[in-house]
């Protein structure tokens, strides 16, 4: 064989295993969620996403209400829908547990960067969520219920995720983001900035611990705190389950970013689930 042949050889060698070792890191987070917060991942394409969310009433509450078992503070039903690998788009309908109630949250997730095995350090996804209020406006003046414009039902929630998957058993996530209400009390303001952290560790092929916590920053009035929540991740065949604690009322960010009220340090933390499970259309 001669020089150059082996020089092709050798090029088109390392060529290969230079690609292969660039194949794209999956499973960054097993769901598109980790308690509160949304994860870089998307729905797959042309798969649905159904999901129902629950958080009960404060564990503190005792055995009069059953630990919080017998009340609901915020309840969510979606549905997410792939338009491509990276694009997702959804629809879902809470209880809300802030000011505004009977919300409507479409919102859009876009996949801009997938981390690589050697090259890319980052998976990078962005999200944008809205809340619409639609429950009936109460008519009193200066109240957040007197819905005077359409504006003052809407809130939204804009973040960067920002992910990596150090190694098959352990995950770690950024979120920058930014709030907007149109409608606050007259010492609350309408934006808030915030940062977040979630993980994810794998404990074998079925469960996992998963944690959240979301801070965020902006000076407000007394009573409002960091949302944190920790729990276990379980994969059954095609649904994925998660089980809970935090001390968030609300599911949705423009609930228990700007309104979470109650403090893990008083036991004002409650039990949640998630159940989700993928169809294909």
């Amino acid at each position: 064989m001669n020089r150059s042949l082996i020089l092709i050889y050798t090029f088109l060698f390392f060529a290969i295993a230079k690609i292969d070792a660039q194949d794209p890191v999956y499973q960054t987070f097993k769901d598109t969620r980790v308690i509160n917060s949304h994860t870089v991942e998307t729905v797959p394409n042309r798969k649905l996403d159904f999901r129902i969310g629950h958080r009960f009433g404060n564990i503190s509450s005792g055995w009069e209400f059953l630990y919080g078992l017998e009340t609901a503070t915020d309840v969510l039903f979606s549905f997410e829908y792939g338009v491509s690998d990276d694009l997702t788009v959804g629809l879902s309908r809470t209880k809300g547990a802030g000011f505004l109630r009977a919300l409507v949250n479409p919102s859009i997730k876009y996949r801009i960067l997938r981390q690589k095995e050697e090259g890319t350090p980052l998976s990078v996804t962005l999200i944008g969520v809205s809340s619409i209020s639609t429950s009936k406006s109460n008519g009193l003046d200066g109240s957040l219920g007197n819905f005077d414009k359409f504006a003052h039902r809407v809130s939204y929630t804009v973040q960067a995720l920002l992910a990596r998957k150090f190694a098959d058993r352990f995950s770690l996530q950024i979120m920058p983001g930014y709030t907007h209400r149109n409608q606050v009390d007259f010492d609350d303001v309408n934006g808030i900035f915030s940062v977040g952290a979630a993980t994810r560790f794998q404990i074998n092929k079925v469960f996992g611990i998963i944690a959240d916590l979301t801070l965020p920053l902006a000076d407000r009035p007394d009573g409002f705190y960091a949302p944190f929540g920790i729990g276990l991740e379980m994969e059954t065949g095609g649904h994925i389950f998660q089980v809970n604690f935090t001390n968030a009322t609300g599911i949705i960010e423009n609930d228990y970013i700007p309104y979470t009220t109650s403090q893990w340090s008083e036991n004002e933390f409650r039990l949640g689930f998630t159940i989700s499970r993928l169809f294909n259309l």
